[in-house]
């Protein structure tokens, strides 16, 4: 693997029965534990979001072979069953919360399985778990309005920052899509970095905000997760996710443009 590239691994949920909605990118707890155990036997160490942009900007150092391990969303398994795996390694982790789906009074439901409480978010923070934002609710937001768009990064900061005690540095975009407008909003908001999808390995000149990280599904077995994480024959292992997203950029950026022609008219 290229040494200026970094394997950031995405995951969703975690669990041992998981619904339709979420079943393609849970994974079981019992493969997680065996993922976990792989990253320490092949010598990786696992940082955090704000620690790997951190050295990409200002050259602090990392670890021989990094890799980052991120959840997305906040599911309740990420408590239940990534967090003791985690604790057993002592691995770092990165958790990207969307606040309007997580129990609590900022509640608005359209969370896909069980969502964590914030008790459960502040376990993970204590265990070394960085806490980032997902928006509050999850839209796709280069569809929004600038009001709309800047409402879901101002509003989800500002929870995390209230319940936690300090605020978020990292931010992931929901279904990884984003636009110079929403990157821009992003840096505007105060998130110091960001992460698409793209299935690739994350490198230095794709930005602060457009890292790249590599989907972890149910379907992954051990030695296709070790290839992930060796960088070995990813562009094959997601060849039908990239064509799929080519296709639908070119679709929404269409949609966005006859959108920008109708409020002219």
């Amino acid at each position: 693997m290229n040494e200026a590239a970094v394997p950031i691994l995405m995951y969703h949920a975690l669990s041992t029965a998981p619904n339709d909605a979420t079943r393609d990118l849970s994974v079981a707890p019992e493969a997680f534990a065996e993922q976990m155990a792989l990253i320490g036997d092949l010598g990786f160490t696992p940082v955090d979001t704000a620690a790997l942009a951190a050295s990409w900007r200002d050259g602090r150092p990392l670890p021989a072979r990094p890799v980052l391990i991120t959840f997305d969303d906040g599911y309740e398994g990420v408590h239940r069953h990534a967090l003791p795996a985690l604790t057993k390694h002592g691995f770092a982790a990165s958790l990207f919360v969307t606040t309007g789906w997580l129990k609590g009074s900022y509640d608005n439901g359209g969370g896909l399985d069980t969502m964590l409480d914030w008790d459960q978010v502040r376990e993970l923070a204590e265990n070394g778990v960085e806490i980032g934002g997902h928006s509050h609710t999850h839209p796709q937001l280069d569809d929004l309005d600038e009001d709309r768009l800047r409402y879901e990064l101002r509003r989800c900061r500002q929870i995390v920052a209230d319940e936690l005690g300090t605020r978020p540095a990292s931010f992931a975009y929901p279904y990884g899509y984003s636009s110079r407008r929403v990157r821009v909003a992003v840096r505007e908001t105060g998130f110091a970095q960001a992460l698409a999808v793209g299935n690739a390995l994350a490198r230095r000149d794709q930005g602060p905000y457009a890292l790249r990280r590599v989907t972890v599904r149910r379907s992954t077995g051990v030695e296709e997760f070790e290839r992930l994480i060796e960088g070995r024959a990813i562009g094959r292992n997601f060849a039908r996710d990239r064509a799929l997203t080519k296709g639908y950029a070119m679709v929404r950026r269409a949609r966005q443009v006859r959108k920008a022609i109708r409020s002219r008219v």
